[in-house]
């Protein structure tokens, strides 16, 4: 049996640990000549105003403000990391990171995802469990997981590079 890997789904948060998954994902690339699908997302803030409505969604920005700025980061990102060398995509979507995550690895067939297991949670992970927990659980295709320290791989040193 011969792997074909043509697309590689990389959620990138902006955290280190992302832009080093990326960093991998472009090495896998480059061995398989995929194309790197990157996908960030815009998660809404939750405000319980009281306990007896529940959670209501408040917007902090506008939302077209908030994916302007997301598009430039990931184009910068794309610009100094993949431009010229393999085919790339970014994608922007809105809710829930790991259900979009799944959606998204689904819609674009994508044949792998490269996701670090720390981004940029905080409490949520301690009370929900991290994203990429439920991303592999989930996945419609193969996950690999990237952590801190990576044996072999210097997260920080190569974004120094």
């Amino acid at each position: 049996m011969e792997l074909h890997i043509r697309k590689i789904l990389v959620p990138v948060d902006f955290s280190d640990n992302s832009k080093a998954a990326l960093k991998i994902a472009f090495q896998f690339g480059s061995i398989f000549q995929a194309e790197l699908v990157l996908i960030h997302v815009i998660e809404p803030i939750f405000y319980p105003p009281d306990f007896t409505l529940g959670q209501i969604t408040l917007p902090t920005m506008d939302t077209k403000d908030i994916e302007t700025q997301v598009y430039q980061e990931l184009t910068k990102l794309v610009l100094m990391e993949i431009e010229g060398k393999l085919q790339s995509k970014i994608i922007i979507r809105s809710g829930k990171p790991f259900s979009e995550i799944i959606d998204t690895a689904a819609e674009e067939d994508v044949d792998l995802i490269i996701i670090s297991s720390h981004g940029q949670s905080g409490v949520e992970q301690i009370l929900f469990g991290s994203t990429s927990e439920k991303v592999i659980r989930k996945a419609p295709c193969p996950v690999l997981t990237l952590r801190d320290p990576l044996k072999g791989f210097d997260y920080r040193q190569a974004l120094q590079t």
